[in-house]
């Protein structure tokens, strides 16, 4: 089966015509089933967390993120949202219904918001470091001001944290804090085997994202190589995803993210309905 399990109707709005595009590049690129993850700052009910969590002071960075909360945020409710999709699934498009949500400090008011919904999966992701976008391509000479191996424990803290919560069911492509190019010069096997770690004992699975071929300097797929062979050691399981945001990607690169799976010795990646997996053969 082939699946493309991350990705947001974001740049558009929820009709019709702008998510068939979607569907449309799926079934040129061969792809089963695609699953819609939109960003959790796109609801409301998140709303207040991330005032809560970022950096928004008078410095560069709070500035940034000040004006970045005002940028096509906050737009839907989750019950708009779950209505549009469910109209999809009725009208027999192959999509799941999936959140992607960021890493707060708050989980428990995380875990409130999402048990008044019924998704088919929950991804987590790490989109924040001390209240700090690290993604930001804006913002990105924050990278110059801490050290590395000190991003490389709080990424992992942050990820043992996301597990410990027991909300999610994927992790968002791992350690994609290579994406600016930023590689460690110190043993990093001690941070892999930990996040390792949290997921198996979190029974969650790992997201083989191609948005970091595509979309960052880094033009490699995530997780990186080291963490594959770590995730293979530990069993954890896979999904596929292009992280697309605009139709044109949907599925972009799949092909070489099942292949690139396969190298490290995968046959199987997961399919989800209302919060249950089941393995599917990789092809």
């Amino acid at each position: 089966m082939r699946i493309d399990y991350h990705m947001h109707f974001e740049y558009g709005s929820y009709n019709l015509e702008w998510v068939q595009g979607f569907f449309d590049h799926a079934r040129k690129r061969g792809i089963d089933e695609i699953g819609i993850t939109e960003h959790s700052h796109g609801f409301i009910e998140f709303k207040d967390l991330y005032y809560e969590e970022l950096v928004l002071d008078e410095s560069p960075v709070g500035q940034y993120q000040q004006q970045w909360l005002t940028k096509n945020k906050f737009r839907y409710s989750l019950k708009d949202y779950l209505q549009f999709m469910n109209l999809l699934k009725e009208k027999g498009y192959p999509v799941k219904t999936g959140i992607e949500v960021c890493n707060f400090q708050n989980q428990e008011r995380v875990k409130a918001i999402l048990s008044e919904y019924q998704f088919d999966y929950i991804i987590g992701s790490i989109h924040f470091l001390k209240g700090w976008g690290y993604d930001f391509a804006d913002i990105k000479f924050v990278w110059n001001q801490y050290k590395l191996q000190d991003m490389y424990e709080w990424y992992t803290a942050a990820v043992e944290a996301l597990c410990a919560a027991g909300s999610y069911d994927i992790l968002g492509h791992p350690f994609n804090i290579r994406l600016f190019k930023n590689f460690p010069d110190f043993a990093v096997q001690p941070y892999l085997e930990r996040v390792a770690s949290a997921l198996s004992q979190a029974n969650m699975a790992i997201d083989i994202n191609t948005g970091t071929l595509y979309r960052y300097p880094v033009q490699e797929i995530s997780p990186y190589p080291d963490f594959m062979k770590i995730a293979r050691k530990y069993k954890l399981p896979i999904i596929l995803s292009s992280d697309a945001h605009r139709p044109e990607d949907c599925g972009r690169h799949i092909d070489m993210a099942g292949e690139y799976a396969k190298s490290f010795g995968y046959d199987e990646l997961l399919v989800y309905t209302n919060r249950e997996a089941v393995p599917h053969k990789l092809t």
